[in-house]
């Protein structure tokens, strides 16, 4: 039985997804909910993942786009493993074509290596920028990918035996293309550039960034937060809370309780502006932006208003390693109704958030940096942060935003308020 693996949907909103790394070739036996392939969509990395055991046909190449439902990959469920033999090099595998006499006994990676087909020659993406990087002659390196189609293996292993490239008899071609890898320079002045395809993700976060500035009217109020109060808790309970909590005594879980707090004084800054109406939350589904590799993400914290600081704790290094890993999905991603974001654990002393749509507001922190302050008429040493607070002013008055930001102040500086809900 040959069985179709289709794109699986990630959520109503995404219509196609970029097939992002393939850890399967075809010809290769795969036992069922074994990990195939990484799908990018423009919200969040997704595993494809065999449904059935037998030999995989892969049809759509890494780096290519398509629509959800397209079938990508098939497997015959009816094939058998197959026993594995010496690979044949590719002038042993021709020999052995032209001798109808023997048997052929290529591996389905040699025969793939050596098929003649559209896709001979063309590297995948992550090869083509590593031949971009290390400036080599593509026409030297042997394809072993799907139709001969060059895979970064192939351009590391050119690598490794670039020496024995650099001696290969040049094959005639046109003067601007016929520089051997191995002679290849940069230019005079050391200037070089590279071109890469944009993810789908970062494509989308554009997009959204864009119509933000272009669609909000966003304005952004600051204030400084004295956090000697909560320094003081954490040096003295961290180790405590660890090993009561198996989990780290953060700011964070600080930040976003005092938030929940203030939200309920200030509803508008967890509404949403829905063109002709608003729409209130008696709930917080706090987002807690998170910086991966492949770009920024938003896991979300469900009804995190009742949550302690030690269940707030957990539940941001639960999502945060989610997103790290590729992990999380769509719906850990979507519905929240306010967002922190956290700045200052790159160094930033300061910045303007950019808002979250539809949310009407976003705060942002920023490094915590002892600076000398005013204290009961003394200068005094203490542990500062700046706090920025974008706000969509079509729903928040300048108002709200202050008054709003300022009790989170009055509760950061003073968090026995928080375990008190006074």
């Amino acid at each position: 039985m040959l069985l179709e693996v289709k794109v699986p949907s990630p959520g109503e909103s995404v219509t196609e997804v970029t097939i992002e790394t393939w850890y399967k070739k075809t010809g290769d036996y795969v036992k069922k909910d074994e990990h195939l392939a990484d799908i990018q969509s423009d919200k969040a990395m997704l595993a494809l993942y065999a449904e059935e055991a037998g030999i995989l046909n892969i049809l759509v190449e890494a780096g290519s786009t398509v629509a959800v439902g397209t079938v990508v990959c098939t497997i015959d469920t009816a094939a058998q493993p197959q026993v594995s033999q010496p690979t044949i090099s590719a002038p042993a595998a021709s020999a052995t074509v032209q001798d109808k006499g023997k048997e052929q006994s290529t591996s389905a990676v040699t025969s793939s290596a050596t098929t003649e087909s559209y896709a001979k020659g063309w590297a995948s993406p992550a090869a083509e920028k590593l031949i971009v990087e290390k400036q080599l002659n593509k026409e030297t390196i042997i394809g072993t990918g799907l139709g001969g189609r060059i895979t970064k293996a192939d351009v590391v292993q050119a690598l490794a035996q670039q020496p024995a490239i650099a001696s290969a008899p040049r094959v005639e071609r046109k003067p601007e293309v016929s520089v051997p890898a191995a002679s290849v320079a940069p230019s005079v002045d050391g200037r070089s550039t590279r071109i890469e395809k944009i993810s789908q993700l970062r494509k989308t976060l554009a997009h959204r960034l864009v119509s933000v500035k272009n669609e909000t009217a966003m304005l952004t109020t600051f204030n400084e937060v004295d956090l000697s109060a909560i320094v003081e808790i954490r040096k003295k309970y961290k180790e405590r809370f660890q090993q009561v909590h198996e989990v780290g005594l953060g700011f964070m879980s600080f930040f976003a309780k005092a938030c929940c707090y203030a939200l309920k004084e200030f509803p508008q800054v967890n509404a949403y502006f829905l063109g002709d109406s608003i729409e209130y939350h008696d709930y917080v589904d706090m987002g807690i932006a998170v910086s991966t590799d492949r770009g920024l993400v938003v896991p979300v914290i469900r009804n995190a208003e009742t949550l302690s600081l030690a269940e707030i704790e957990a539940k941001i290094v639960e999502l945060a390693n989610k997103a790290r890993k590729n992990q999380i999905t769509i719906q850990e991603m979507t519905g929240g109704t306010f967002t922190i974001t956290n700045g200052g654990v790159f160094g930033s002393l300061m910045s303007t958030p950019i808002l979250n749509p539809p949310q009407s507001a976003i705060l942002g922190m920023h490094k915590v940096q002892e600076r000398p302050v005013v204290v009961n008429g003394e200068i005094q040493i203490r542990p500062m942060m700046y706090v920025a607070l974008s706000y969509d002013h079509r729903i928040i008055d300048g108002k709200e935003s202050v008054s709003f930001l300022v009790r989170v102040k009055e509760y950061l500086e003073d968090p026995i308020r928080l375990l008190l809900n006074v």
